[in-house]
């Protein structure tokens, strides 16, 4: 993810908006309830803390949503360009190799994964900037610099927008080199690493027949065009749930591993099956093969929110605000707050018992259900109440902080006098924030500073 110095004010600004509305629901007396069953709450028969529980809840799902409207302006380490930011970014004090392209085109995402290995190799390379435009949002833009075909791809030289078209092969070894020669740079080829799990006759069994988790296996020959087309695709597959435990995006080579391809009916490659938690003997898969007809499949049957780009859907909202609750557990909590100090203990061994029959990620759930628990005992009845308290003035900090870097970035930009008396203000009052020594005030200000106070000295 890019850091919060490199969105536009817009950006910041709309995450602001996020946290700070985040903070007032929380901060809100007669806020509605977003959750149905209170972790902690009080045994007097108010709804208090089953408020003050869903207040919290709707923060970490707000935030949560927050961070993830910031993801979705990242897209790798490949520039967006836009009819706004071209001319501030392009023939300015480095060179630039731009994509033009349409989602559309078979041409292009076929390039999609070298371009991208072409950005992750030259993503410190200060001289340089990878850049791709969509021609369907921006067609002045394409049109402005004779784009008439699929992907076209032109290297700007620093300070000119006058470009030179790139007329090689669409690799990454090939783009690296000509990149290198026009741009004076000696960079590598990044090798990106995969997130296919690679499966072996030893392996096989151990990572499919895992009952926690849900398999799609790939079946394939190297030497199939079939195969070699759906490979960058299935490697976007595998981006999009990277971050799901429970999802496992796997190929096996069946021209080695004969037997394992016998054995489950391959005759053609590629084959694709699949393994959920609850069938293990497998099923075909049989939708199609674009990169958006895996994600339906997938979202359908293990249950997930994923977008063709990993991103959490918008019915994960939902989800996000449900997180970390395991129901069998919350029976007990019902039972522990509502008893004496004695009962609790005996209760808090009945939730020991329940907590290691759990696995996945119910277990690690569970894990904090027993801390609040614990916790709940040792340090009293308003422990939950303290603890949501503590909460709010960690959000109200952070999003201090986080108007004050906003504020910040709108002054950098105008090194006049009295935005220098500005920008020196702010930096003090940054400092002021950071004296509390938070370790989320130091890494958003790690994060928003790194450069800046250089840039305004100069």
């Amino acid at each position: 993810m890019r850091c919060l110095k490199q969105f536009s004010p817009l950006d910041l600004l709309t995450v602001t908006i996020w946290i700070y509305a985040a903070i007032k629901a929380l901060a809100a007396p007669n806020s509605p309830p977003c959750s149905p069953t209170p972790l902690v709450r009080s045994g007097d028969g108010g709804g208090g803390e089953d408020m003050e529980r869903s207040q919290i809840w709707f923060v970490l799902g707000a935030i949560n949503l927050a961070l993830l409207f910031a993801y979705a302006f990242a897209d790798g380490d490949v520039l967006v360009l836009t009819e706004d930011n071209f001319e501030k970014e392009i023939g300015q004090d480095r060179g630039a190799l731009v994509e033009f392209y349409a989602p559309w085109c078979g041409h292009c995402k076929k390039l999609a994964p070298e371009y991208e290995k072409l950005g992750s190799s030259f993503k410190k390379a200060k001289s340089v900037l990878i850049g791709k435009v969509d021609c369907d949002e921006h067609k002045s833009l394409c049109s402005k610099y004779g784009v008439s075909g699929y992907p076209t791809i032109q290297w700007f030289p620093k300070g000119s927008l006058e470009p030179k078209k790139y007329e090689g092969p669409r690799t990454a070894e090939a783009l690296v080199e000509f990149v290198n020669t026009e741009g004076g740079t000696n960079v590598k080829l990044t090798t990106i690493p995969s997130n296919v799990v690679v499966l072996t006759s030893e392996t096989f069994d151990q990572i499919v027949f895992d009952v926690n988790k849900d398999v799609l296996v790939e079946f394939y020959a190297p030497w199939c065009g079939h195969c070699k087309h759906l490979a960058p695709i299935y490697e976007k597959v595998a981006n999009a749930y990277k971050l799901e435990e429970d999802v496992v995006i796997a190929n096996l080579d069946a021209d080695k591993y004969k037997d394992l391809a016998e054995k489950y009916g391959v005759s053609g490659y590629p084959t694709l099956k699949f393994f959920p938690k609850g069938n293990k003997a497998g099923e075909d898969y049989e939708a199609g093969r674009e990169l958006d007809d895996f994600v339906v499949f997938i979202n359908e049957k293990c249950g997930t929110n994923r977008d063709a780009n990993g991103q959490l859907t918008s019915q994960a909202s939902d989800e996000l605000l449900k997180a970390g609750i395991v129901a069998s557990l919350d029976a007990l909590v019902k039972e522990f707050v509502s008893a004496s100090n004695e009962e609790q203990k005996a209760i808090l061994s009945r939730m020991e018992e329940e907590i290691e029959k759990l696995t996945g990620s119910s277990a690690r759930n569970g894990k904090t259900y027993l801390k609040a628990a614990k916790s709940t005992l040792e340090k009293g009845a308003d422990y939950a109440k303290k603890e949501i308290e503590r909460l709010q003035r960690i959000l109200e900090k952070a999003s201090r902080l986080l108007l004050l870097s906003f504020d910040l970035r709108l002054a950098l930009p105008r090194p006049t006098s009295s935005s220098s008396r500005r920008t020196f203000s702010l930096l003090l009052l940054l400092e002021m924030e950071s004296s509390k020594r938070t370790p989320l005030h130091r890494g958003l200000i790690s994060d928003n500073m790194g450069g800046k106070w250089s840039y305004w000295d100069e």
